[in-house]
């Protein structure tokens, strides 16, 4: 079964086409500047190169008919005919309680993800545009949405609930919700394959350490407790986002510097954590730079991330009582190895002790604690792609 897996945000569409057979991908791409100038971004399928194409693509819909041309031209394609496309998997960031799994898209889920895409409207409105664009060009292709919240509903409920008068969870459904949900049950999984005990007795921390990042409690092989929660914007400093604050600040903030509540919230999602306290950029490798150079915001930006997810793996690890193994994935976690040496120096308490040399490797599955290590540390690469691709099998075989 040939399934193309579409992920969709507001101004990207990244795809691949995977032979769930085989696992292999048959071809991969990027979508970017959607609405803009636009532009197409793949390897030549023959010779490995990096492919650029220029594309005025004012929405999704035509993104997706480039992907298509792409997929059957002469010179690029990896198909000679759409009937060999058999299903689309889709990332859909938020189901909210809805779905506890993921599903194939009928009207009435098409309409069930509209109604929760208010507590994802950067995420959920462009990955409906994704599933449109597959209806429109490939009518007779099922479509599976694969939701980012789903893995997190096993949480139980004294790890979901804030602490509000609970009438608001009744009639809002406000909650934890948790994110990355594919990264981390994928990677949750490699890691349990890893362990020499039954599932049900595994207790595993997963760092999805990325421009977004979040750290999941993994027991028994179920999620029951992540850093993110009602939005994306709940937990660890990351990027742009400032994670965890003391609420109190929006109004303070807000009339000290004149900001209305849309406002404020762009602020923390836009303007704030990396960027915001190193002043220079939200990407790791700038604040690496900048740390080695000598610039004190950039060093600040970089302890700020690092003791964040320092104290969130304390945190599970007592959730769980105790942990077998902590896993770093995603574009930080599986790259850098100077964020995680400065995280696991922090773990001697739990028996970690770095194979420094092991870490110096990245972008695949690495052990990067010693031996005798009491909790086993581990590189692993995440596959959100593959893993909607099997969910896309699993449904429509």
């Amino acid at each position: 079964m040939n399934i193309l897996v579409i992920n969709c945000g507001s101004s990207t569409l990244k795809y691949q086409l995977i032979d769930s057979e085989t696992e292999n991908v048959l071809a991969k791409g990027l979508c970017e500047r959607i609405g803009l100038d636009g532009q197409i971004k793949f390897n030549h399928p023959k010779t490995g190169e990096s492919v650029l194409i220029k594309r005025n693509l004012p929405d999704h819909k035509v993104a997706l008919q480039l992907v298509v041309e792409t997929l059957l031209s002469p010179e690029y394609g990896s198909i000679k005919d759409l009937s060999e496309i058999d299903a689309a998997g889709h990332r859909v960031v938020h189901g909210g309680e809805t779905f506890a799994s993921s599903v194939i898209v009928d009207d009435a889920v098409y309409h069930a993800i509209e109604e929760v895409s208010p507590l994802a409207p950067l995420h959920n409105p462009a990955n409906l545009l994704g599933i449109d664009a597959v209806r429109h060009l490939m009518p007779d292709v099922k479509n599976v949405a694969v939701f980012d919240t789903a893995f997190h509903q096993t949480m139980p409920e004294e790890a979901y609930l804030y602490g509000l008068p609970y009438e608001y969870y009744e009639k809002y459904k406000i909650r934890r919700y948790g994110f990355h949900g594919t990264s981390h049950g994928y990677v949750s999984a490699k890691a349990i394959s890893l362990l020499d005990k039954p599932v049900e007795e595994t207790k595993v921390i997963v760092c999805h350490l990325g421009g977004g990042a979040s750290i999941c409690a993994v027991k028994g092989g179920k999620s029951v407790d992540t850093s993110m929660g009602f939005t994306p914007l709940e937990g660890l400093v990351m990027g742009t986002r400032s994670g965890n604050i003391d609420p109190a600040i929006l109004p303070y903030l807000s009339e000290k510097e004149g900001l209305n509540l849309d406002e404020m919230i762009t602020v923390l999602n836009r303007k704030s954590g990396m960027l915001g306290i190193s002043g220079t950029s939200s990407d790791m490798r700038d604040i690496d730079a900048g740390n080695e150079a000598g610039d004190k915001r950039a060093h600040l930006a970089f302890k700020s991330f690092t003791y964040s997810v320092v104290k969130t793996i304390g945190a599970y690890a007592a959730a769980m009582n105790g942990v077998d193994l902590i896993a770093f994935t995603a574009g930080i976690g599986e790259w850098d190895s100077e964020v995680r040496k400065e995280v696991i120096s922090h773990l001697g308490y739990l028996g970690i002790t770095l194979d420094e040399e092991a870490n110096k490797g990245g972008g695949k599955l690495i052990r990067i604690s010693t031996e005798d290590s009491r909790v086993q540390a581990y590189v692993i690469p995440t596959n959100e792609e593959l893993a909607i691709a099997r969910e896309t099998e699993r449904l429509c075989k």
